[in-house]
Protein backbone atom coordinates (compact mmCIF):
# COMPACT_ATOMS: atom_id res chain seq x y z
CA UNK A 1 0.00 0.00 0.00
CA UNK A 2 1.23 3.25 -0.49
CA UNK A 3 1.99 5.89 2.19
CA UNK A 4 -1.52 8.16 1.54
CA UNK A 5 -3.70 5.08 2.00
CA UNK A 6 -1.80 3.94 4.79
CA UNK A 7 -1.87 6.94 6.87
CA UNK A 8 -5.12 7.72 6.11
CA UNK A 9 -6.42 3.58 6.93
CA UNK A 10 -4.53 3.91 10.28
CA UNK A 11 -5.99 6.89 11.05
CA UNK A 12 -9.46 5.96 10.44
CA UNK A 13 -9.51 2.68 11.33
CA UNK A 14 -7.93 4.02 15.15
CA UNK A 15 -11.12 6.23 15.58
CA UNK A 16 -14.21 4.47 15.17
CA UNK A 17 -17.63 5.77 16.97
CA UNK A 18 -15.52 6.49 19.88
CA UNK A 19 -14.41 9.61 18.37
CA UNK A 20 -17.49 11.10 16.27
CA UNK A 21 -20.48 9.75 19.11
CA UNK A 22 -18.13 9.06 22.31
CA UNK A 23 -15.79 12.29 22.43
CA UNK A 24 -18.77 14.72 21.27
CA UNK A 25 -20.73 13.57 23.62
CA UNK A 26 -17.90 13.83 26.31
CA UNK A 27 -17.43 17.36 25.28
CA UNK A 28 -21.16 17.71 25.35
CA UNK A 29 -20.88 16.62 29.15
CA UNK A 30 -17.58 18.25 30.06
CA UNK A 31 -17.02 20.80 27.44
CA UNK A 32 -13.37 21.91 26.55
CA UNK A 33 -11.60 19.91 28.98
CA UNK A 34 -13.09 17.02 26.25
CA UNK A 35 -9.76 17.49 24.25
CA UNK A 36 -7.83 15.61 26.71
CA UNK A 37 -9.14 12.72 25.13
CA UNK A 38 -7.76 13.03 22.13
CA UNK A 39 -4.00 14.81 22.76
CA UNK A 40 -2.81 11.65 24.07
CA UNK A 41 -3.45 9.08 21.10
CA UNK A 42 -2.77 12.06 18.56
CA UNK A 43 0.70 12.85 20.57
CA UNK A 44 0.97 9.03 20.53
CA UNK A 45 0.61 8.32 17.00
CA UNK A 46 2.63 11.05 15.28
CA UNK A 47 5.54 9.16 16.82
CA UNK A 48 4.31 5.97 16.31
CA UNK A 49 4.37 6.07 12.63
CA UNK A 50 8.07 6.69 12.62
CA UNK A 51 9.67 5.25 15.48
CA UNK A 52 7.23 1.81 15.89
CA UNK A 53 5.61 1.45 12.39
CA UNK A 54 9.20 1.92 10.83
CA UNK A 55 10.85 -0.53 12.66
CA UNK A 56 7.95 -2.77 12.97
CA UNK A 57 8.14 -2.93 8.83
CA UNK A 58 11.63 -3.55 8.70
CA UNK A 59 11.37 -6.33 11.12
CA UNK A 60 8.53 -7.83 9.65
CA UNK A 61 9.54 -8.24 6.32
CA UNK A 62 13.41 -9.57 8.07
CA UNK A 63 10.20 -12.23 9.30
CA UNK A 64 8.19 -12.43 6.72
CA UNK A 65 5.10 -12.13 9.16
CA UNK A 66 1.93 -11.85 8.00
CA UNK A 67 0.10 -10.89 11.48
CA UNK A 68 1.39 -9.33 14.88
CA UNK A 69 2.02 -12.86 16.45
CA UNK A 70 3.48 -13.84 13.04
CA UNK A 71 6.33 -11.41 14.24
CA UNK A 72 6.45 -12.35 17.65
CA UNK A 73 6.95 -15.79 17.22
CA UNK A 74 9.76 -15.62 14.75
CA UNK A 75 11.41 -12.65 16.70
CA UNK A 76 11.55 -14.56 20.12
CA UNK A 77 11.96 -18.01 17.89
CA UNK A 78 9.10 -19.59 19.69
CA UNK A 79 8.47 -22.99 19.05
CA UNK A 80 6.32 -23.87 21.83
CA UNK A 81 3.49 -21.73 20.17
CA UNK A 82 2.87 -20.07 23.33
CA UNK A 83 2.79 -16.37 22.68
CA UNK A 84 0.51 -17.06 19.57
CA UNK A 85 -1.36 -18.76 21.46
CA UNK A 86 -1.85 -16.30 24.26
CA UNK A 87 -2.26 -13.49 22.15
CA UNK A 88 -5.20 -15.10 20.23
CA UNK A 89 -7.02 -15.60 22.97
CA UNK A 90 -6.59 -11.72 24.39
CA UNK A 91 -6.95 -10.90 20.69
CA UNK A 92 -10.88 -12.78 20.70
CA UNK A 93 -11.84 -11.11 24.29
CA UNK A 94 -11.00 -7.59 23.22
CA UNK A 95 -11.60 -7.54 19.70
CA UNK A 96 -14.71 -8.70 19.66
CA UNK A 97 -15.78 -6.41 22.95
CA UNK A 98 -14.74 -3.72 20.54
CA UNK A 99 -16.63 -4.46 17.65
CA UNK A 100 -19.80 -5.03 19.68
CA UNK A 101 -18.83 -1.21 21.01
CA UNK A 102 -19.18 -0.49 16.80
CA UNK A 103 -22.37 -2.09 16.27
CA UNK A 104 -23.88 -0.83 19.53
CA UNK A 105 -22.88 2.94 17.69
CA UNK A 106 -24.37 1.85 14.27
CA UNK A 107 -27.68 0.65 15.60
CA UNK A 108 -27.89 4.03 18.33
CA UNK A 109 -27.24 5.60 15.05
CA UNK A 110 -29.91 4.53 12.71
CA UNK A 111 -32.39 3.99 15.49
CA UNK A 112 -32.23 7.79 16.44
CA UNK A 113 -31.92 8.69 13.39
CA UNK A 114 -34.53 6.85 11.13
CA UNK A 115 -36.65 6.60 14.29
CA UNK A 116 -36.83 2.05 14.35
CA UNK A 117 -36.23 0.10 16.59
CA UNK A 118 -32.88 -0.86 17.83
CA UNK A 119 -32.50 -4.82 17.47
CA UNK A 120 -33.95 -4.06 13.27
CA UNK A 121 -31.28 -1.35 13.62
CA UNK A 122 -28.26 -3.34 15.10
CA UNK A 123 -28.69 -6.00 12.24
CA UNK A 124 -28.67 -3.69 9.37
CA UNK A 125 -25.47 -1.94 10.99
CA UNK A 126 -24.01 -5.66 11.26
CA UNK A 127 -24.99 -6.47 7.73
CA UNK A 128 -23.13 -3.55 6.63
CA UNK A 129 -19.75 -4.50 7.40
CA UNK A 130 -20.26 -8.06 7.19
CA UNK A 131 -21.41 -7.98 3.29
CA UNK A 132 -18.26 -6.29 1.46
CA UNK A 133 -15.60 -7.64 4.06
CA UNK A 134 -16.75 -11.35 2.60
CA UNK A 135 -16.87 -10.01 -0.80
CA UNK A 136 -13.58 -7.77 -0.53
CA UNK A 137 -11.14 -8.92 2.27
CA UNK A 138 -8.04 -6.56 2.93
CA UNK A 139 -7.90 -4.63 0.13
CA UNK A 140 -11.92 -3.96 0.54
CA UNK A 141 -10.94 -2.71 3.85
CA UNK A 142 -8.55 -0.59 3.10
CA UNK A 143 -9.72 1.22 0.16
CA UNK A 144 -13.31 1.66 1.90
CA UNK A 145 -11.24 3.32 5.01
CA UNK A 146 -9.65 5.73 2.82
CA UNK A 147 -13.04 6.65 1.04
CA UNK A 148 -14.46 7.00 4.49
CA UNK A 149 -11.69 9.41 5.70
CA UNK A 150 -13.66 11.74 2.84
CA UNK A 151 -16.78 11.52 3.99
CA UNK A 152 -15.33 11.82 7.47
CA UNK A 153 -15.06 15.56 6.15
CA UNK A 154 -18.74 16.41 6.27
CA UNK A 155 -18.97 15.05 9.74
CA UNK A 156 -16.16 16.69 11.73
CA UNK A 157 -15.16 19.58 9.23
CA UNK A 158 -18.27 20.75 7.43
CA UNK A 159 -20.96 19.79 10.32
CA UNK A 160 -18.79 21.98 12.98
CA UNK A 161 -17.35 24.94 10.97
CA UNK A 162 -21.37 25.46 10.08
CA UNK A 163 -22.44 25.66 13.44
CA UNK A 164 -19.77 27.35 14.46
CA UNK A 165 -21.59 30.60 11.74
CA UNK A 166 -25.19 29.74 12.51
CA UNK A 167 -24.10 30.40 16.36
CA UNK A 168 -21.74 33.24 15.57
CA UNK A 169 -18.19 31.93 16.19
CA UNK A 170 -16.11 30.61 18.37
CA UNK A 171 -16.48 33.95 20.87
CA UNK A 172 -19.89 33.83 20.83
CA UNK A 173 -20.04 29.90 21.49
CA UNK A 174 -17.39 30.01 24.58
CA UNK A 175 -19.43 33.13 25.75
CA UNK A 176 -22.72 31.15 25.59
CA UNK A 177 -20.70 28.22 27.34
CA UNK A 178 -19.52 30.01 30.06
CA UNK A 179 -22.87 31.67 31.14
CA UNK A 180 -24.02 28.22 31.12
CA UNK A 181 -21.21 26.97 33.69
CA UNK A 182 -17.65 28.90 33.69
CA UNK A 183 -16.15 25.04 34.30
CA UNK A 184 -16.94 24.40 30.10
CA UNK A 185 -14.80 26.73 28.85
CA UNK A 186 -11.73 25.44 30.90
CA UNK A 187 -9.75 22.90 29.55
CA UNK A 188 -7.56 22.52 33.17
CA UNK A 189 -11.19 22.71 35.61
CA UNK A 190 -11.10 18.32 35.61
CA UNK A 191 -8.81 16.81 38.56
CA UNK A 192 -5.22 16.09 37.66
CA UNK A 193 -6.21 12.59 37.57
CA UNK A 194 -9.02 12.52 34.72
CA UNK A 195 -6.20 14.56 32.79
CA UNK A 196 -4.09 11.97 32.79
CA UNK A 197 -6.19 9.38 32.48
CA UNK A 198 -7.35 10.91 29.15
CA UNK A 199 -4.06 11.61 28.14
CA UNK A 200 -2.65 8.06 28.53
CA UNK A 201 -5.35 6.92 25.82
CA UNK A 202 -2.32 7.19 23.67
CA UNK A 203 -0.36 4.36 25.70
CA UNK A 204 -2.62 2.51 23.99
CA UNK A 205 -2.06 3.09 20.22
CA UNK A 206 0.95 0.62 20.04
CA UNK A 207 -0.97 -2.07 20.99
CA UNK A 208 -4.00 -1.87 18.09
CA UNK A 209 -3.24 -4.95 15.61
CA UNK A 210 -6.38 -3.18 13.57
CA UNK A 211 -3.51 -0.25 13.73
CA UNK A 212 -0.29 -1.67 13.69
CA UNK A 213 -0.61 -4.14 10.45
CA UNK A 214 -1.27 -1.12 8.04
CA UNK A 215 2.01 0.00 9.34
CA UNK A 216 3.16 -3.57 8.00
CA UNK A 217 1.63 -3.11 4.72
CA UNK A 218 3.39 -0.21 3.30
CA UNK A 219 5.34 -0.06 -0.03
CA UNK A 220 8.68 1.37 1.28
CA UNK A 221 9.06 1.64 5.02
CA UNK A 222 10.84 5.07 4.29
CA UNK A 223 7.64 6.37 3.34
CA UNK A 224 6.36 6.53 6.70
CA UNK A 225 7.14 9.73 7.53
CA UNK A 226 5.40 11.09 5.17
CA UNK A 227 2.53 9.10 6.52
CA UNK A 228 3.18 10.54 9.75
CA UNK A 229 2.50 13.85 8.76
CA UNK A 230 -0.15 12.89 7.08
CA UNK A 231 -1.70 10.95 9.59
CA UNK A 232 -1.24 13.44 12.09
CA UNK A 233 -3.10 16.38 10.23
CA UNK A 234 -6.13 14.12 9.70
CA UNK A 235 -6.44 13.13 13.38
CA UNK A 236 -6.02 16.94 14.44
CA UNK A 237 -9.12 17.49 11.87
CA UNK A 238 -11.22 14.84 13.40
CA UNK A 239 -10.49 14.97 17.05
CA UNK A 240 -11.21 19.16 16.74
CA UNK A 241 -14.10 18.65 14.95
CA UNK A 242 -15.57 15.90 17.17
CA UNK A 243 -15.26 18.65 20.14
CA UNK A 244 -16.48 21.60 18.61
CA UNK A 245 -19.97 19.37 17.87
CA UNK A 246 -19.60 18.07 21.15
CA UNK A 247 -19.46 21.86 22.82
CA UNK A 248 -22.30 23.46 19.58
CA UNK A 249 -24.47 20.92 20.81
CA UNK A 250 -23.75 21.93 24.88
CA UNK A 251 -24.63 25.62 23.58
CA UNK A 252 -27.25 24.90 21.28
CA UNK A 253 -29.55 22.64 24.03
CA UNK A 254 -27.63 23.30 27.29
CA UNK A 255 -28.76 20.37 28.95
CA UNK A 256 -29.60 16.57 28.13
CA UNK A 257 -32.91 16.01 28.33
CA UNK A 258 -33.84 16.71 24.55
CA UNK A 259 -31.31 13.97 23.88
CA UNK A 260 -32.90 10.40 23.20
CA UNK A 261 -32.92 8.45 26.57
CA UNK A 262 -30.57 11.69 28.05
CA UNK A 263 -27.53 10.06 25.82
CA UNK A 264 -24.97 12.77 25.79
CA UNK A 265 -23.71 10.44 23.08
CA UNK A 266 -26.48 11.40 20.94
CA UNK A 267 -25.65 14.98 20.48
CA UNK A 268 -23.99 15.04 17.05
CA UNK A 269 -27.31 13.25 15.66
CA UNK A 270 -29.75 15.82 17.13
CA UNK A 271 -27.74 18.76 16.48
CA UNK A 272 -27.32 17.68 12.80
CA UNK A 273 -30.88 16.99 12.40
CA UNK A 274 -31.71 20.84 13.48
CA UNK A 275 -29.20 22.29 11.15
CA UNK A 276 -29.56 20.68 8.14
CA UNK A 277 -32.12 18.96 5.66
CA UNK A 278 -32.82 15.37 4.29
CA UNK A 279 -30.34 14.47 2.05
CA UNK A 280 -27.48 16.76 3.89
CA UNK A 281 -28.65 15.02 6.85
CA UNK A 282 -28.37 11.68 5.23
CA UNK A 283 -24.62 12.78 4.47
CA UNK A 284 -23.64 13.61 7.75
CA UNK A 285 -24.83 10.64 9.26
CA UNK A 286 -22.84 8.87 6.71
CA UNK A 287 -19.83 10.34 8.50
CA UNK A 288 -21.06 7.99 11.78
CA UNK A 289 -20.97 4.87 9.83
CA UNK A 290 -17.99 6.06 8.16
CA UNK A 291 -16.23 5.73 11.68
CA UNK A 292 -18.06 2.61 12.82
CA UNK A 293 -17.28 0.97 9.64
CA UNK A 294 -13.53 1.73 8.83
CA UNK A 295 -13.14 0.03 12.50
CA UNK A 296 -15.24 -2.53 12.76
CA UNK A 297 -14.37 -3.92 9.64
CA UNK A 298 -10.16 -3.94 10.28
CA UNK A 299 -11.32 -5.26 13.83
CA UNK A 300 -13.11 -8.42 12.03
CA UNK A 301 -10.04 -9.04 10.08
CA UNK A 302 -7.59 -9.04 12.31
CA UNK A 303 -10.19 -12.16 14.51
CA UNK A 304 -10.04 -13.98 10.98
CA UNK A 305 -6.66 -13.63 10.46
CA UNK A 306 -5.78 -14.57 14.02
CA UNK A 307 -8.05 -17.48 13.49
CA UNK A 308 -7.47 -19.09 10.11
CA UNK A 309 -3.55 -17.99 10.06
CA UNK A 310 -2.53 -17.84 13.96
CA UNK A 311 -4.41 -21.07 15.36
CA UNK A 312 -5.63 -23.15 12.59
CA UNK A 313 -3.00 -23.34 10.30
CA UNK A 314 -0.12 -22.62 12.64
CA UNK A 315 -1.05 -24.55 15.78
CA UNK A 316 -3.59 -26.97 15.02
CA UNK A 317 -3.05 -28.15 11.29
CA UNK A 318 0.75 -27.36 11.70
CA UNK A 319 2.65 -28.86 7.97
CA UNK A 320 -0.54 -29.43 6.49
CA UNK A 321 -0.97 -27.69 2.96
CA UNK A 322 -3.88 -25.56 2.75
CA UNK A 323 -4.28 -23.72 -0.66
CA UNK A 324 -5.90 -19.90 -0.97
CA UNK A 325 -9.48 -20.94 -1.86
CA UNK A 326 -9.50 -23.13 1.30
CA UNK A 327 -8.06 -20.43 3.84
CA UNK A 328 -10.72 -17.83 2.32
CA UNK A 329 -13.58 -19.82 2.89
CA UNK A 330 -13.10 -20.59 6.17
CA UNK A 331 -11.91 -16.89 6.73
CA UNK A 332 -15.21 -15.58 5.60
CA UNK A 333 -17.16 -18.03 8.19
CA UNK A 334 -15.01 -16.83 10.75
CA UNK A 335 -15.57 -13.19 10.01
CA UNK A 336 -19.40 -14.13 9.59
CA UNK A 337 -19.98 -16.18 12.76
CA UNK A 338 -17.15 -13.36 14.85
CA UNK A 339 -19.42 -10.77 13.73
CA UNK A 340 -22.84 -12.31 14.76
CA UNK A 341 -20.84 -12.86 18.16
CA UNK A 342 -20.10 -9.04 18.40
CA UNK A 343 -23.75 -8.58 17.15
CA UNK A 344 -25.38 -10.33 20.51
CA UNK A 345 -22.67 -8.94 22.82
CA UNK A 346 -23.74 -5.57 21.33
CA UNK A 347 -27.77 -6.09 22.11
CA UNK A 348 -26.53 -7.14 25.64
CA UNK A 349 -24.24 -4.69 26.42
CA UNK A 350 -25.63 -1.71 28.59
CA UNK A 351 -22.33 0.75 28.69
CA UNK A 352 -21.30 4.20 27.43
CA UNK A 353 -19.48 3.43 23.80
CA UNK A 354 -16.98 5.52 25.20
CA UNK A 355 -16.42 3.43 28.15
CA UNK A 356 -16.78 0.25 26.18
CA UNK A 357 -14.42 1.37 23.60
CA UNK A 358 -11.73 2.21 26.12
CA UNK A 359 -11.95 -1.04 28.02
CA UNK A 360 -10.85 -3.08 24.87
CA UNK A 361 -8.67 0.14 23.71
CA UNK A 362 -6.73 -0.47 27.17
CA UNK A 363 -6.98 -4.10 27.23
CA UNK A 364 -5.12 -4.43 23.53
CA UNK A 365 -2.50 -1.18 24.51
CA UNK A 366 -1.30 -3.14 28.05
CA UNK A 367 -1.17 -6.87 26.34
CA UNK A 368 0.15 -5.86 23.02
CA UNK A 369 1.49 -2.46 23.10
CA UNK A 370 3.77 -2.68 25.77
CA UNK A 371 5.10 -6.13 24.61
CA UNK A 372 5.24 -4.61 21.05
CA UNK A 373 7.64 -1.83 22.06
CA UNK A 374 9.62 -4.07 24.27
CA UNK A 375 10.23 -6.58 21.21
CA UNK A 376 11.94 -3.48 19.29
CA UNK A 377 13.50 -1.63 21.88
CA UNK A 378 14.82 -4.05 24.31
CA UNK A 379 16.99 -6.75 22.93
CA UNK A 380 17.16 -8.81 26.52
CA UNK A 381 13.55 -9.30 26.11
CA UNK A 382 12.55 -13.45 26.00
CA UNK A 383 9.35 -14.82 24.92
CA UNK A 384 8.38 -15.37 28.55
CA UNK A 385 8.49 -12.20 29.21
CA UNK A 386 6.47 -11.09 26.44
CA UNK A 387 3.85 -13.78 27.68
CA UNK A 388 3.86 -12.68 31.21
CA UNK A 389 3.42 -9.16 30.16
CA UNK A 390 0.57 -10.05 27.73
CA UNK A 391 -1.15 -11.79 30.80
CA UNK A 392 -0.46 -9.16 33.10
CA UNK A 393 -2.06 -6.36 30.90
CA UNK A 394 -5.01 -8.35 30.82
CA UNK A 395 -5.72 -9.22 34.09
CA UNK A 396 -4.87 -5.77 35.56
CA UNK A 397 -7.28 -4.06 32.88
CA UNK A 398 -10.35 -6.63 33.71
CA UNK A 399 -9.56 -6.31 37.57
CA UNK A 400 -9.45 -2.87 37.59
CA UNK A 401 -12.06 -1.84 35.38
CA UNK A 402 -14.89 -4.01 37.93
CA UNK A 403 -13.24 -3.64 41.05
CA UNK A 404 -10.66 -0.36 40.96
CA UNK A 405 -11.67 1.94 38.65
CA UNK A 406 -14.58 3.76 40.15
CA UNK A 407 -13.20 4.17 43.94
CA UNK A 408 -9.62 4.86 41.60
CA UNK A 409 -11.04 7.03 39.14
CA UNK A 410 -7.70 6.11 36.92
CA UNK A 411 -8.55 4.60 33.63
CA UNK A 412 -7.06 0.85 33.44
CA UNK A 413 -4.90 1.26 30.56
CA UNK A 414 -2.32 3.08 32.85
CA UNK A 415 -1.74 0.74 35.57
CA UNK A 416 -2.34 -2.43 33.19
CA UNK A 417 0.42 -0.70 30.72
CA UNK A 418 3.18 0.09 33.44
CA UNK A 419 2.50 -3.51 35.35
CA UNK A 420 2.83 -5.03 32.12
CA UNK A 421 6.07 -3.10 31.36
CA UNK A 422 7.52 -4.50 34.86
CA UNK A 423 6.31 -7.81 34.45
CA UNK A 424 8.21 -7.84 31.00
CA UNK A 425 11.52 -6.73 32.41
CA UNK A 426 11.08 -8.89 35.46
CA UNK A 427 10.57 -12.25 33.85
CA UNK A 428 13.46 -11.32 30.74
CA UNK A 429 15.85 -10.41 33.61
CA UNK A 430 15.13 -14.04 35.38
CA UNK A 431 14.99 -15.95 32.55
CA UNK A 432 17.60 -14.79 30.31
CA UNK A 433 17.60 -15.98 27.11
Amino acid sequence: MNKIVVALSAVSSGRSSWLVLGVSGLAFSLGTGAVWAVVGYITAEMFQFVYIGRKLRIQTEKYQSLTLLDYFESRFDDKSRVIRFTGAVIIAVFITTYVAAQFNAGAKSLSTALNIPILPALAASGLLVLVYMVLGGYIAVVYNDVIRAVILLLGLVIFPVYGLIKIGGVKALLQTLSALDPALIDPVSLSFGVIAGFVGIGLGSPGQPHIVVRYMSIDDPDKLRISAVIGTIWNVVMGWGAVFIGLLGRAVLQTADSLPDKDPEMVYLVLSSRYFGPVMYGLIIGGIFAAILSTADSQLLVVASTFIHDIYEKIFQKGKAYNESQKLRMSRKVVVLSGIMALILAYLAQDLIFWLVLFAWGGLGASFGTALIFSLYWKRTTKYGIVAGMITGTIVTVIWKIFLKVPTGIYELIPAFFLACAAILFVSLLKRK
